[in-house]
């Protein structure tokens, strides 16, 4: 079995947050969570399911660079870039079609665009 990296992209022009998802219409949010909650439970039910979260929009990221005499704390992503990891699945399947039909059906349930990559 391998593991695969699902990630969500988000638009740093949208940069999602609580606060955002709070102003969203409640009857897509709802549709959005239940969704992602089924395929969720249906990852659970195949054993493929390993972990997944959202995650903080990079505004409020950190960066340490500890490869000098001392450590530094950068407030912000360590690249500057138009889209981020948003959320995420980990997975674990047996080959890399088995890693692609699970990203179609998180892409509908959370529609949005889906990146797989493979964990070494």
């Amino acid at each position: 079995m391998t593991q695969y990296f699902l990630t969500v992209p988000g638009d740093t022009a949208e940069e999602a947050t609580l606060t955002s998802l709070r102003e969203a219409d409640p009857a897509e949010l709802a549709a959005l969570v239940a969704a992602v909650g089924r395929v969720n439970s249906a990852m659970r039910e195949a054993g493929a399911f390993v972990h997944a979260g959202g995650l903080q929009p990079p505004s409020t990221a950190v960066t340490i660079d500890a490869t000098g005499s001392e450590a530094e704390r950068v407030p912000g992503p360590f690249a500057d870039a138009t889209h981020y990891v948003g959320g995420f699945w980990i997975i674990d399947v047996p080959d890399n079609e088995a890693a692609l039909g699970w990203a179609e059906r998180c892409s509908a349930a959370a529609r949005s665009r889906i990146e797989v990559r493979a964990l070494q």
